[in-house]
């Protein structure tokens, strides 16, 4: 008697396979690559992520899957099946139809995929007019389809909106839109919530998530973010210097990572709520790059000096755009960017700025050093008020505050040698001579960790976080006592922001600096911060110890911000909370409009929260 064969079910076959795909770009008449042998799949309905930092390759990975290099500069090897079909042996007029058609792409800054002189109807129907044999009525139908789907309020009424005209979440749901609106088999998203805030970060991979459980679409997910990494992807690739050094499950790569760069990955990651046994900040663990071995988290020495004057007060800061409109530029209201923001900075200590775009907080940093005018208000160092000098004096007493700006490349001369850049405030303030400026410079960058021999470069021979390290030394070249930090670590990769960070706390111990410290990035503010002051729509709606706050979050919009910051862990993939589509309130109000008198509850020692 013969028994019957047991047929264990075909697995389903990949949507995409990447096979020893090798990426090289002409320079100085030689090819060099840059993309060696990777190779990896996508199933149906899973979601891939690729990881590293900038350099790694993953962009220019995905981008060689779309044949978007530039073909005289690029050399693109090896093969791309897209359900069996190899997409780089296609005629370009066949690639074209593939393009939006079959795999569709996010791409990281929204603003220079959307074009500012169409409405974000038309730039959306142009794809389904193009691909399809839809009438242009059915064109807008679809059309607002696809916004509601993207949960965009009032989506009919969007239609006729152009870019300007939404914040950077919507912006980004408009271009998922857009990708979804031919139905693809693949997606593929490059860092697509980077340069957003944490709350609409959240949003979005709440998005992609749930649009993905409903067309079970195929992702290829690109960041450097492994808690983002840990929420979204089902299977992880690692890349590092143009090579993929490991692939597996998320969950394998989280708990038994093998590559020394992998672990360095983990090590650097900062997670919310892991350093209340802390009372001050706290260092990033050094993690060993050959290794990948993390050392141990440190607290910083208290250098506050908390019983003497503050080096920064500054009290009932107001500042207000004015908007005019129509014909004659009639004033018809203002922007109430900070309003009454009051706070004291003692020497050695850092005050965190925490809140969404928009909410005044770099506004507040711009208006302490007079970079804006301020309203009202005023701001005090040394005993004397900024607001109130004539700007010779303000440009003298701008040595005891600096900034840090987010963009070092955009604030440095890109034809000025970062020598020159460090040297121009202390020469320009006459502070000693050319040769002492030299050794002012070298002593600068030893300071934060470069060699004196790179002050004859130029900025765009550094990286970013070595660009930031500049910007830093340049900030200390006036031996300043209060410096304010833009968002000075958002731009960076996380390895990066360990030892800018580091670093900071490193001159804060040793020179006695104050922080301004402006950020969106929650776990990042908890590691830095002595206190936090939390900002909704141009107010301090909670400030206090950093311990107290993040311990016993007492406003509704500090737990909101908490409880959007990614998790890097696995388990939690498939926990999702409601999207919530709530945009940041807008601050315009009527010219007339007359702040209501506010008032702060005490909940714990020096932890205060402002009333309904």
């Amino acid at each position: 008697m013969t028994l019957p064969q047991t047929v264990s079910p075909a697995l389903p076959a990949p949507v995409l396979t990447v096979e020893n795909l090798t990426t090289s770009f002409l320079v100085d008449g030689q090819w060099k690559s840059v993309v060696r042998d990777v190779s990896f799949s996508v199933k149906p309905a899973e979601t891939v992520a690729i990881v590293g930092e900038s350099g790694s390759g993953k962009s220019v990975t995905s981008l060689s899957i779309m044949r978007l290099l530039p073909p005289a500069m690029s050399r693109v090897a090896g093969r791309v099946l897209l359900e069996g079909r190899d997409l780089l042996a296609l005629p370009e007029t066949e690639m074209r139809k593939v393009r939006g058609a079959d795999v569709a792409m996010i791409f990281q800054e929204p603003m220079t995929s959307l074009n500012p002189l169409f409405t974000l109807g038309d730039q959306i129907s142009e794809a389904l007019l193009c691909h399809t044999a839809m009438s242009v009525a059915e064109a807008r139908a679809e059309t607002i389809r696809l916004l509601d789907k993207v949960r965009i309020p009032s989506a009919a009424s969007r239609f006729d909106d152009y870019p300007h005209q939404l914040s950077g979440g919507m912006r980004q749901r408009v271009m998922i839109a857009m990708a979804l609106a031919l139905k693809p088999k693949l997606l593929i998203a490059d860092e697509p919530t980077t340069a957003l805030d944490v709350t609409i970060q959240g949003q979005i991979l709440d998005l992609i998530k749930l649009l993905q459980d409903e067309e079970g679409t195929s992702v290829l997910f690109i960041t450097h973010d492994m808690g983002v990494v840990a929420e979204i992807a089902d299977r992880t690739v690692v890349m590092y210097r143009g090579e993929q050094v490991e692939t597996g499950t998320t969950k394998d790569i989280f708990r038994h990572g093998q590559h020394p760069y992998t672990r360095a990955l983990l090590g650097a990651v900062p997670v919310l709520g892991s350093l209340q046994a802390f009372n001050r900040p706290v260092r990033f663990p050094f993690v060993d790059p050959l290794t990948g071995v993390a050392g141990e988290t440190t607290e910083v020495a208290d250098t506050v000096q908390r019983h003497a004057v503050p080096v920064l007060q500054v009290k009932d800061l107001v500042k207000r755009f004015d908007i005019h409109s129509g014909l004659f530029g009639r004033l018809t209201g203002r922007v109430h960017a900070v309003e009454n923001v009051s706070f004291d900075l003692m020497a050695g200590e850092t005050l965190s700025l925490v809140g969404e775009s928009g909410c005044g907080k770099s506004t507040t940093g711009r208006a302490l050093l007079r970079l804006i005018e301020p309203n009202s208000g005023s701001v005090m160092v040394e005993g004397r008020d900024i607001l109130a000098l004539p700007k010779h004096d303000m440009r003298l007493l701008r040595k005891s505050v600096q900034m840090i700006f987010q963009d070092p490349f955009a604030s440095l001369n890109p034809r000025m040698t970062v020598g020159a850049a460090i040297a121009e405030p202390y020469l320009e303030h006459k502070m000693g001579t050319a040769a002492q400026a030299r050794e002012v410079v070298a002593d600068l960058l030893t300071k934060v960790g470069l060699s004196p021999a790179m002050a004859k470069r130029y900025p765009h021979e550094f990286s970013g976080g070595q660009r930031q390290r500049i910007c830093i030394a340049r900030a200390l070249a006036l031996e300043p006592k209060v410096i304010v930090a833009d968002e000075s670590v958002s731009a960076l990769d996380v390895s990066v922001k360990a030892q800018v960070v580091n670093l900071m706390l490193d001159l804060q111990q040793s020179l006695g600096l104050a922080f301004l410290f402006i950020s969106h990035d929650m776990a990042v503010v908890e590691r830095v911060s002595h206190r936090v002051a939390v900002m909704y729509l141009g107010e301090i709606v909670e400030i206090g110890p950093r311990a107290s706050v993040f311990g016993n979050p007492a406003h509704p919009y500090t737990r909101k911000l908490m409880a959007a910051v990614p998790v890097p862990d696995p388990d939690r993939r498939r926990v999702r909370a409601s999207v919530d589509n709530e945009e940041l309130k807008s601050p315009i109000r009527s010219i007339n409009h007359i702040l209501p008198s506010r008032t702060y509850t005490e909940v714990a020692q020096g932890h205060f929260v402002l009333n309904a």
